[in-house]
């Protein structure tokens, strides 16, 4: 199978090959006016290098942030939403925290809510909770505010009415209604559909995000497919989702909320599969690009997933903040996130230095990409204290006199101190605020990371991995091949994959197992229709959500293969009991109930593995000055494609590769392994 694999950043794209069993990566700038082009620009250039003919892609897998900048930027379609009687202003209201600086701020404001008063409307219908028609819906006055809809011109209608996830009727009706109103093919999203779980608000978010960023994702799809056949390649395009699989186009552009967490997702894959080589399986994902910084925790060989996460969170909370950001209820794998990437600028404020979460971006990127960036940056940071290679970063060539003048002009000046200590200092923040991401998927949750292995992926993340390790006294450090493109290496080995849920709500010992196993298999069912597969295709893996009674949020407990039982049902009480131990140390064996079910259905990808490293290349022997224990010093440098399977590497010293940079400070030591992966480990404890 030849198959390629690429992934959007907001500074680099990540281009991926595998043919014949060999590996060929591009790395270039985004194209942010148009991200197709800096995708296909990369894409020539591997099947160039590979000598592939387009024609023999067979497999097209794509990482992108659109949706996630969809949002952020605002710039997605014009949607109109519409709600039961009474409760127009639910999105008004919203749900808001107030975190960090802003709990200070006299002059705080509230954001503004996804849709405009305007753009909302309402119709008089009423189900009670288990799903009971309490007042029928009113078509006439659907059919009026339809015909406002209409004159409103909007691009797409979300539709979340009170208690549907218990009943779709009215919703299903009402879609129709307003369907009949809009210019054919205008999406009309239901939340019925899109995710039918208890919590009106936040399924009406999910649902809002889906008809905001569809109509978007759809076109740039259309675009993407157009411009890859141009370019003579005509295998499907599969899209990536947050939980770590891929979708079909069409159903990417239908359910683009899916989406939102689609690059970084493919990191965490990345790492639980490097991890699986090594027979490692607790890790924690350390993902660093250009404009942020992810950490993901994979436990017991399986990344961790979520059901309801924030876009746009902020605080210390690496992202996850409820109350800070636009609340999604789709499945994504557990990331926390932080704008500290080698893009991140700095600057001074009130004396202080910050870094980030502003970014240099592609255009014009760090000063010394020498593109006009007159702004110091991490990356400026690191090249100043000899951790980057002057000669090269994929294609570009670095200019320290350019990052020197930007550090001494924009930190160094305002703060009294040399540039060296500038960039030191940037340095050493970037770390720290780094440090943020992994301390919320580990230590907030009661997890002691010492016992995992940090797995670094992303251009810049091996420059800091073994310091971000230092900070939680986590002692191996795993840097795959190709680390510089590890989100696109995992997507090379993403499932074809949905999932499906609906509301179960039950008290767990009086749960009906048939009518739970009813409803699994209908989900099944549904399921295997998005992904066009037969009734016998495809692996399934079923959930349900758990919680004490009386409690707002569950966990998701994973149900035995086979028929739904008592025993099966009994056996997941017990795990809950157990994941609610671990997650906050109290021992509760109250009452249980259960919330929701879910079922995942996926198809592996059988993508060919990569093989072993490629052939060592030699490359002279040579030192660099760089920045270790407060003072520069004169240490050795290492191409890592010139090195054998074995070879070892003592600190301090760097190992430079086309797409990132690897820095071993003293007190580690690594080994090249067999498939071009370096494993660091920390010599002595105190050092």
């Amino acid at each position: 199978m030849t198959a390629l694999a690429t992934d959007i950043g907001g500074t680099f794209t990540d281009v991926v090959l595998v043919a014949d069993g060999r590996v060929h990566v591009a790395k270039t700038l985004t194209t942010p006016d148009d991200p197709t082009e800096g995708l296909l620009r990369g894409v020539r250039r591997v099947l160039a290098d590979a000598g592939v003919a387009p024609a023999s892609v067979d497999r097209f897998t794509h990482a992108t942030t659109l949706a996630t900048n969809v949002i952020l930027e605002r710039r997605g379609a014009a949607v109109a939403f519409v709600t039961t009687r009474g409760f127009r202003s639910m999105l008004a209201l919203g749900r808001q925290a107030r975190v960090e600086e802003e709990r200070y701020d006299l002059a705080y404001s509230p954001g503004e809510p996804p849709v405009p008063l305007t753009h909302t409307f309402e119709v008089p219908e009423r189900l009670a909770a288990d799903g009971t028609v309490l007042t029928p819906l009113d078509e006439d006055a659907a059919r009026r505010v339809a015909e406002r809809v209409a004159d409103l011109g909007v691009a797409a209608v979300a539709i979340c009415l009170l208690h549907s996830h218990a009943n779709d009727a009215h919703e299903r009706r009402l879609a129709s209604i307003i369907a009949e109103r809009l210019p054919a093919g205008t999406p009309v999203v239901a939340s019925s559909e899109v995710w039918p779980e208890v919590g009106e608000y936040e399924r009406a978010t999910t649902t809002l995000m889906s008809a905001y960023v569809g109509p978007v994702m759809g076109a740039y799809l259309r675009r993407l497919r157009d411009r890859l056949a141009e370019a003579g390649i005509t295998a499907p395009v599969h899209v990536m989702e947050s939980a770590g699989g891929v979708l079909p186009a069409g159903l990417a552009a239908s359910r683009a909320v899916y989406t939102i967490e689609s690059g970084p997702a493919a990191g965490v894959v990345a790492a639980a599969r490097e991890g699986a080589r090594h027979g490692l399986a607790d890790l924690i994902s350390f993902d660093m690009g250009g404009t942020t910084a992810k950490a993901g925790l994979v436990r017991d060989g399986r990344p961790g997933v979520t059901h309801e996460f924030q876009v746009g969170g902020k605080g210390s909370f690496g992202g996850r903040r409820p109350g800070t950001g636009v609340p999604i209820k789709v499945p994504a794998i557990d990331l926390a996130e932080v704008g500290s990437g080698g893009g991140s600028i700095a600057w001074v404020e009130a004396g202080a230095l910050r870094v980030g979460p502003r970014s240099a971006g592609a255009a014009p990127g760090p000063a010394c990409y020498g593109r006009g960036g007159t702004l110091p940056t991490v990356t400026d940071a690191d090249l100043v204290l000899g951790y980057l290679d002057p000669d090269g970063f994929g294609d570009l060539r670095l200019r320290p006199d350019l990052a020197e003048d930007a550090l001494a002009r924009h930190v160094a000046k305002p703060l009294g101190v040399d540039v060296v200590e500038a960039a030191a200092a940037v340095h050493d923040i970037a770390g720290a605020q780094m440090g943020t991401a992994v301390h919320v998927v580990t230590v907030r949750r009661g997890i002691d990371p010492r016992g995992f292995t940090l797995v670094a992926l992303g251009g810049a993340a091996p420059t800091h991995a073994a310091g971000l390790a230092e900070r939680f006294g986590i002692r191996r450090v795993l840097v795959p091949a190709r680390c510089g493109v590890g989100s696109a290496v995992g997507l090379l080995h993403a499932d074809l994959a949905i999932e499906r849920s609906r509301s179960f709500l039950a008290p767990a010992a009086a749960a009906d197992p048939a009518a739970l196993e009813t409803v699994l298999a209908d989900l099944e069912a549904a399921g295997r229709a998005d992904l066009g597969l037969g009734d016998a295709r495809g692996r399934v893996t079923r959930s349900v959500g758990l919680r004490f009674a009386g409690q707002a949020h569950a966990f998701t407990v994973e149900l035995r293969p086979g028929p739904v039982t008592r025993d099966v049902i009994e056996a997941a009480v017990e795990e809950f009991y157990a994941r609610y131990r671990e997650s906050y140390g109290i021992d509760l064996r109250d009452p249980a109930e259960l919330t929701v079910a879910r079922a995942r259905v996926s198809l592996p990808a059988g993508a060919a593995d990569p093989g072993g490293a490629d052939p060592p290349r030699p490359a002279p022997d040579r030192t660099r000055r760089a920045w270790f224990g407060g003072a520069f010093r004169e240490v050795p440098v290492r191409e890592r494609t010139a090195c054998v399977p074995g070879e070892r590497f003592t600190g301090p010293c760097v190992v430079t590769e086309p797409q990132a940079s690897l820095v071993v400070p003293p007190g580690w030591s690594g080994v090249l392994d067999d498939h071009g992966a370096v494993s660091l480990e920390r010599e002595d404890a105190d050092a």
